[in-house]
């Protein structure tokens, strides 16, 4: 299941169509939109809404035999609880782009949008223990304008990775919310490095997982909840 915190539904279709891309052939896909909460996470309260909202979807996905779940929002929005919650593997977009980046460079820089979602990116480095191999860069527009594809975005990301490359000593470079993967291949051949996309990188992950019959540890942190709390909406 691919878990869209918002409840913006073309926006699960546009990541949706990009997680298709890279799955194997004997993995189907659900995409999946909440219920109730926010269009799109672009604070610190609409975070709290999404977690919400994973956990719903989350939950319902365990009734209806789902294997693994991929979180699509950049900052990995309820990851924690999904973990706790599922019986197969969940991924965050994220972790799953930041560690698939520290594989393929030295550093790397993630370019995310708008500017006040960079402490999500940054938090998740530190969970991460990557904090000291990137930087975050973001540009100014807003979560709502990819919903239906984000070419238009092209130059503004190109250039925060150029600067990078240029500044930072970047050798990769990280999309920063979902939604972006139409850009992988114009930047990969504008600027010559790999581009990550974390769906896609999560995807791979959670079919990994499954393939060599992994889940998440049930000791301590991420032990089942002993309170389930209300039933989803």
């Amino acid at each position: 299941m691919i878990v869209n915190p918002n409840t913006t539904a073309s926006m699960t279709r546009t990541v949706l169509a990009g997680a298709e891309a890279v799955a194997g052939p004997s993995t189907r896909l659900v995409g999946s939109t909440a219920a109730r909460g926010v269009e799109s996470v672009e604070s610190n309260t609409d975070e709290v809404w999404g977690a919400l909202a994973v956990l719903e979807q989350v939950r319902t996905g365990e009734t209806t035999g789902v294997d693994g779940y991929v979180i699509a929002c950049f900052g990995d929005t309820g990851l924690p609880a999904a973990k706790e919650t599922a019986r197969g593997p969940v991924v965050g977009m994220t972790e799953a782009a930041l560690f698939t980046a520290a594989l393929l460079a030295a550093r790397f820089s993630v370019v995310t949008l708008p500017p006040r979602t960079r402490e999500q990116s940054h938090r998740v480095l530190r969970e991460t223990g990557l904090a000291h191999r990137a930087t975050v860069r973001a540009i100014e527009e807003p979560v709502a304008e990819v919903h239906g594809g984000s070419l238009h975005l092209l130059d503004a990301v190109a250039g925060e990775a150029a600067a990078a490359l240029a500044a930072d000593g970047a050798e990769a470079i990280v999309l920063g919310c979902a939604g972006l993967a139409d850009l992988v291949g114009p930047l990969t051949e504008r600027l010559g490095v790999p581009v990550v996309e974390g769906v896609a990188a999560a995807v791979t992950l959670v079919e990994g997982l499954l393939a060599q019959r992994l889940s998440t540890s049930r000791v301590a942190t991420y032990a089942p909840p002993e309170r389930l709390g209300p039933v989803p909406a």
